[in-house]
Formats: C-alpha cells, sequence, structure tokens
C-alpha cells in the first residue's frame, strides 16, 4: 500500500526526489498500474495535518486532474488549477504557503495541448471576466501582436503558445514571489514545467 506523507517522508525529500514521484505517478497511470491506496487510512493519518512533496498549478480544463494523471493520493500534492494555468496573486500565495510554511519541494506548472484558455486567448474570444484572463496569458497576445491581430488558430499554434505560457508563468513566479525565488536559490525547491498531452495522457516534463 501507497505510503502517505508524513512530515518525516517530506523531510527526508530532496527536491529532485520529489519531482521523480511525479515522473513515476506518471508512469503508472500510463502503465494503468496505480500504486495501491487505502484512502481511509489516508484520511485518519492526514487528519491530524499535512505534508505534501509538491504544488502543480495546472489547469482546469476537466480532463487534466493533477492527482489523478501523477497517481497520487491524499495529502500527496497541493493542486492549484485556473484556467491557462496563469499567475496571480492568489496563486502565488497559494503557492508560498505551500512551500514555505507547508514543506513541498516542487513547485510545477503543468500546461496542456489543446488548452481552450489558450485557444480562445488567441482568438481575441472576450466575454465578461473571461478577457481579464485572457490578459494574463502573455505569449498569446504576443503571438495575435505578431501576426497583426489576424491568427488562425489551431491545435499546433495552440500547443507552441501553450508551452511557451508554462514558461511564461514560470518566469512570474520567479520574478513576482521573492519568497518562492529565495527558496529556488538556497537549493529548497524545484519551479520547473510539464505539458500534458490530452490525446495520450503524457506528461512531458520541460
Amino acid at each position: 500500500t501507497a505510503p502517505t506523507q508524513t512530515a518525516e517522508t517530506q523531510a527526508a525529500l530532496t527536491p529532485g526526489t520529489a519531482l521523480q514521484m511525479l515522473k513515476d505517478g506518471n508512469a503508472r497511470f500510463l502503465a494503468g498500474t496505480p500504486a495501491d491506496r487505502d484512502y481511509s487510512e489516508q484520511v485518519s493519518i492526514t487528519s491530524g495535518g499535512q505534508h505534501p512533496f509538491a504544488v502543480v498549478l495546472s489547469c482546469i480544463d476537466s480532463r487534466v486532474p493533477a492527482e489523478t494523471v501523477f497517481d497520487q493520493g491524499i495529502g500527496d500534492i497541493f493542486s492549484g488549477r485556473v484556467a491557462g494555468n496563469v499567475v496571480n496573486e492568489d496563486q502565488l500565495g497559494s503557492m508560498e504557503y505551500a512551500c514555505k510554511v507547508a514543506g513541498s519541494k516542487v513547485v510545477l506548472v503543468m500546461g496542456h495541448t489543446k488548452c481552450g484558455a489558450v485557444m480562445s486567448a488567441l482568438g481575441g474570444a472576450d466575454l465578461g471576466n473571461i478577457t481579464a484572463l485572457h490578459s494574463k496569458v502573455g505569449p498569446a497576445h504576443q503571438a495575435r501582436a505578431a501576426a497583426g491581430g489576424d491568427l488562425e488558430v489551431t491545435t499546433e499554434l495552440a500547443a507552441k503558445v501553450a508551452e511557451e505560457n508554462v514558461q511564461f508563468s514560470i518566469e512570474r513566479i520567479r520574478a513576482e514571489s521573492e519568497i518562492l525565488a529565495e527558496l529556488e536559490r538556497d537549493g529548497d525547491i524545484i519551479i520547473t514545467g510539464a505539458m500534458y498531452e490530452v490525446e495520450t495522457g503524457t506528461v512531458r516534463f520541460l
């Protein structure tokens, strides 16, 4: 049975080992061999506190549930989700809590192929609060500007821009959170990115 994260197991992890745990989890997901878990036991063990080893910022897309595609259980990872896996003050605060207070070792920004938020930002579709969300997908605006505002939005272009958007979000995290940037400089955490392929279930680490 897969162990539940405790203060002791979390403290023993290096950022590199924690990142490998995400990679191994996706491999199990792809192979259809998920770890055996006793969820009732995990609920009981984590009731007094949580010690996740990673925080994942991903899209709200229903096809990309982080705990599932990384084969993780209760108490294993923090999951922050917002359309287009964009960075805002609330997400930054959440990640700072995850790492500085709760001890997570990895900040992973995960984009995905066929991302509706990226595609609609590329297409310039504006509606209500979606307009403000689009403004945070920087690479889409750059692509539109480079095309003079007239852009043919293909799945290939969307995948390319979605990957660029992962790097854009990582840069924003480092620039706008001194706490996370310092933890990374000190070797206490890794801040990195990945792309999830909705066609295959594969997570490609960047």
